[in-house]
């Protein structure tokens, strides 16, 4: 069995596990009704019961699902975001060109903080920094493809630009992850090869609203101030968790997490957003950032 029939088998064993749980419910309301009660257990031992055996793997199976469905709505009516809706009160950080040296210190800051990111990785620094990636998964954080070897996407042919993505796409799923289905180009560069691609992978291209420009290197205050003038309901914020000394990044965060909070904005993955707060359908198509 592949890995990823492994990991299919165990989403469908688990949303298995909850439609069981629903029919046992179901049953339970039913014998009431037909005065049954003295042979059930009380309402209270039943819903603790059921709640009981609703294991982290299933609850994580039901919300990968409905992430998953999001995902393909947004698909329905447009192959590229840059923001989610204006509706809400939720944002995204998400992070690139990871996984590297910092990616790890900068996962435990998040996790310090209870907030949940999106990264885009690039395949081949798996070779030499998976244990990153691997702590985003177990801490519930969000891997989308960010290529094999970060290049121009435009400036490459079709071939090279599946295997672009598909390599990445394997890489993920080496590692017991689920299947990317959110794709940033490197540079913000792609052209109508890339879309096409995109629509036969199924792969949700995301961009941003607010860049930090962290990269740079512009200090602390100035990575913090940039974050927050971009605050907005659905802002998708970018950062990098490598590509270079991130320490300023890292300590930029936890008063980003601080003064996003207290103006009200609940820090949520990218499919997270989608499914709470999608873009409005009927914005223009984005334009490649890299002027390709």
């Amino acid at each position: 069995m592949t890995l990823e029939h492994h990991q299919r088998f165990r989403r469908r064993r688990a949303i298995a596990g909850l439609a069981l749980l629903a029919l046992l419910a179901l049953l339970t309301t039913a014998l009431r009704s037909h005065g049954a009660t003295h042979r059930t257990k009380p309402d209270s031992i039943v819903h603790h019961a059921a709640v009981a055996r609703v294991t982290p793997a299933q609850r994580e199976a039901l919300t990968h699902e409905a992430e998953e469905k999001a995902i393909d709505s947004v698909l329905a009516y447009t192959p590229a975001v840059t923001s989610g809706g204006s509706r809400g009160h939720e944002l995204a950080l998400t992070f690139d060109d990871g996984p590297g040296p910092y990616t790890q210190q900068l996962v435990g800051v998040l996790n310090r903080y209870h907030v949940h990111a999106t990264f885009f990785a690039i395949g081949e620094e798996e070779r030499y920094f998976s244990a990153g990636s691997s702590l985003e998964l177990r801490s519930g954080d969000v891997i989308g493809d960010h290529t094999e070897t970060h290049p121009m996407m435009a400036t490459l042919s079709a071939h090279d630009q599946r295997e672009e993505l598909v390599e990445q796409i394997a890489r993920i799923e080496l590692l017991d992850g689920p299947r990317p289905r959110l794709f940033r180009p490197p540079y913000g560069s792609f052209d109508a090869t890339t879309l096409h691609l995109l629509h036969q992978l199924h792969l949700l291209m995301v961009l941003w609203s607010t860049d930090t420009d962290d990269y740079t290197l512009p200090g602390v205050g100035a990575i913090v101030q940039s974050a927050l003038a971009g605050a907005h309901p659905g802002a998708i914020i970018l950062m990098h968790d490598a590509g270079g000394d991130r320490s300023q990044t890292i300590a930029a965060l936890p008063t980003i997490i601080a003064d996003l909070r207290a103006r009200g904005f609940h820090l949520v993955t990218v499919p997270q957003l989608l499914r709470d707060d999608p873009p409005p359908a009927g914005q223009p198509l984005p334009k490649s950032l890299s002027g390709d």
